[in-house]
């Protein structure tokens, strides 16, 4: 009986720092890493002495089945997401192509495993301050295999609901008034001076990130390397040692200083 070991790795925002203690292991022990052309030229110069096979943008399908045949060839493979595998990640479809050929070829298995990594969420969080402390929702403008309807019913519903929301994909070319769309819905549940912000190129060159209003957000010209922040009904503005952070309070109760 044939057998493979293919484990989807989250890498984080990309920046060798920022990847976790198992992600590196994982990437220094395996024998081929599979992955996006963007996410792979992220991570070569770390793991030099690897085999590397991408695939384009679009072509998740491809690569999760050139990741299973090669695990299935006796390669110990990592199929590299950026941010986290499960979060709009490869590990889903892998599991299904992985079981589908097991279903075809009963006489090969592979062993899969998943990798966590640092979703933009959590990374883009970090450098805006804390807006995320309580309960929050992540949605996806892209509307590629998401019908545009069943997004915007998340948008007003989330909204609605007084969430946090962190918008991912949320412009590209094709999708140049999604944004606006989106902060349109929004707008009808909460105000239009609800703090926000946006994080671009998280722990990658050209690092960098505003914070604004609704109103602001609405018509900020954005690409796919941004991920948005929609703060709710409790979120804040605070000044720390001269830098604004956004601060979503989570209800504690504390004795304040005198001033």
């Amino acid at each position: 009986m044939k057998s493979g070991i293919l484990q989807v790795v989250g890498i984080g925002p990309g920046n060798y720092d920022m990847m976790t203690v198992q992600c590196v292991k994982a990437l220094k022990d395996c024998d081929c890493i599979i992955g996006y052309d963007v996410y792979i030229d992220l991570v070569k110069e770390h793991f030099p002495d690897k085999e590397f096979k991408s695939t384009p943008m679009r072509k998740e399908e491809e690569r999760c089945r050139l990741a299973v045949e090669e695990a299935l060839s006796g390669k110990n493979v990592a199929l590299i997401c950026s941010g986290d595998a499960g979060v709009y990640g490869m590990s889903g479809l892998a599991f299904e192509i992985a079981a589908e050929y097991e279903a075809s070829r009963p006489d090969e298995k592979i062993q899969i495993s998943v990798i966590p990594g640092i979703t933009a969420a959590l990374s883009g969080s970090a450098l805006l301050g804390a807006p995320l402390i309580h309960d929050f929702a992540v949605i996806s403008l892209s509307d590629l295999m998401t019908p545009w309807e069943k997004i915007e019913k998340r948008l007003d519903l989330a909204s609605k609901a007084d969430f946090c929301v962190v918008l991912y994909n949320p412009m590209s070319h094709k999708r140049k008034d999604y944004l606006f769309k989106a902060c349109q819905i929004m707008a009808k549940n909460i105000s239009e001076t609800t703090p926000c912000a946006y994080v671009k190129n998280i722990g990658r060159k050209g690092e960098e990130f505003k914070i604004l209003t609704l109103k602001e957000l609405s018509v900020s010209e954005l690409d796919m390397f941004c991920t948005v922040f929609i703060g709710n009904s409790q979120t804040k503005i605070i000044e720390v040692n001269g830098q604004k952070q956004l601060v979503t309070p989570r209800g504690y109760v504390f004795e304040r200083g005198e001033k």
